[in-house]
């Protein structure tokens, strides 16, 4: 078997309509092109009863995607079921009876963090002799290569050279990894990670007494870096929510659930049956989680904490956005191929879900923008054309998802504050708007790479930010 072809391509071989190699099938190419020509006609011949349909449908997926965010909202708050595991229960599990586990670390151009990794590999309360640590490095990265051989200690290390082969994504990285591996149980970490100590413990118990159906289990994540500038205060804020209330929300529900691209842990069997990872997928962990949905797996989340470095700098930031709306709307392609399908196996709340979640949040954020301009437009000059365009029937709904929708905006942010304990990023709630105009700026930029470039990985740069040696401590605590 080759190695290299069979991490790019098995999954697109196997089952080609679940591979993002194409982007758009011929399908949904006929829809888009008869769609457009119908759009220009009817603006060209009625501009504005067509204008006042495309503000209709508009106006639906905001009021849509704005209930969904209540909904969730307000499930959150009920405590929704975090898998726990205590200290006792997760050391009480006797060496010998632990399985194998396979750590698979991507990481490129990451030499100034592949020591932290490493550390926190050492770190982990689980015996060398059960794990497998394979360091996935692309073969032309001689800095981080040298840095890793550096950092490395035990046998239970490996550092792997990937040939050169497009694309060049991280999935692509894991799959060849898994390929070289044996481990019961999988899971991830990048390179800057700081996973807490006990993490792998408590998946092994958490898997021996959740059902047999539970496959995965993702952890949590958050930053070591929260008040290093604005950029990541917003960016724990949003990390709080998600993590920490909303997708255990998604999970106990039982629909599909987006998995985080680090700390999810999940059993080799099925994640070899199901394809693995898409290489062409740019966020081929929300992929993985759907398509683990799509074959009647289920995912919960665990309560343990994987610490990352949040993203300080503004470019540095808007690569990585763009690359996740990027995949969002890939992964929505790829599985909105055969809609009826994807229907009778989600379900007609799991087929909302995941038209709300994958496909309504860049659409959301692309069109964001034209609306903020009409109402800046409304209220310093109140033009005609906007009051035509709204009326009440049209009008009433949008004020509604407005209200309502940045209502639920800051309130989760108030509520996360304070169940993660970061009340003194409260500031940067009040100052979110700044932060919601960065995502509509990533938003067009990753429509635009759709188009263009739909495998390229931006990389993001680590490094930016060093903790303290406190600062580490604390967190592993």
């Amino acid at each position: 078997m080759n190695i290299l072809d069979e991490s790019i391509n098995g999954l697109r071989r196997r089952t080609p309509q679940m591979s993002a190699y194409r982007t758009f099938s011929t399908g949904q190419l006929r829809v888009l092109v008869v769609g457009v020509v119908v759009i220009v006609v009817a603006l060209v011949f009625q501009p504005l009863p067509a204008l006042l349909a495309l503000n209709l449908v508009v106006t639906v997926i905001y009021f849509s995607a704005t209930l969904y965010k209540f909904h969730l909202a307000w499930r959150s708050l009920l405590q929704p079921a975090l898998i726990q595991v205590s200290d006792a229960e997760a050391r009480a599990i006797p060496d010998s009876e632990l399985p194998l586990y396979t750590i698979l670390v991507p990481a490129y151009h990451e030499a100034p963090v592949i020591a932290q990794i490493l550390a926190a590999i050492n770190s982990l309360e689980y015996p060398p002799t059960r794990m497998e640590v394979k360091i996935l490095l692309e073969e032309d990265d001689t800095e981080t290569t040298m840095a890793a051989v550096q950092a490395r200690s035990g046998s239970h290390v490996e550092i792997v050279s990937i040939p050169c082969g497009m694309p060049r994504t991280k999935p692509k990285a894991c799959n060849y990894g898994l390929l070289l591996s044996q481990g019961e149980l999988v899971t991830i970490f990048d390179a800057e990670d700081q996973p807490e100590p006990l993490q792998l413990r408590r998946a092994v118990a958490a898997f021996r007494r959740l059902a047999p159906s539970i496959v995965c289990l993702q952890c949590k994540l958050s930053y070591h870096n929260p008040t290093q500038n604005l950029i990541t205060r917003w960016f724990t804020i949003e990390y709080g929510t998600w993590f920490s209330m909303l997708l255990p929300t998604l999970a106990e529900a039982g629909g599909p659930v987006p998995l985080g691209g680090t700390s999810m842990h999940i059993r080799r069997s099925v994640l070899t049956s199901v394809g693995a990872w898409d290489a062409h997928n740019v966020t081929e962990d929300a992929d993985l989680g759907i398509r683990l949905n799509r074959l009647g797996y289920k995912t919960a989340v665990l309560d343990s904490t994987t610490y990352e470095e949040a993203n300080s700098d503004f470019i540095n930031w808007v690569k990585q956005r763009s690359r996740w709306y990027k995949g969002y709307l890939q992964t929505w392609l790829v599985h909105m191929r055969n809609p009826l399908e994807l229907w009778s196996r989600l379900g007609p709340r799991g087929f909302m879900r995941f038209n709300l979640l994958l496909g309504a949040t860049p659409v959301v954020a692309l069109l964001n923008p034209l609306f903020w301009l009409l109402t800046v437009l409304w209220f310093s000059g109140k033009p005609p054309f906007i009051q035509t365009l709204f009326p009440a029937w049209l009008y009433f709904p949008g004020m509604f998802c407005m209200i309502l929708g940045n209502f639920t905006v800051f309130y989760l942010g108030v509520i996360t504050l304070r169940l993660t304990g970061y009340t003194n990023l409260l500031v940067a709630i009040v100052c979110s708007p700044i932060y919601w105009v960065m995502m509509s700026i990533a938003a067009v930029k990753a429509f635009i790479q759709l188009v263009l470039d739909p495998w390229f990985w931006e990389k993001t740069t680590h490094g930016l930010y060093q903790p303290r040696g406190s600062e580490v401590a604390g967190r592993s605590a």
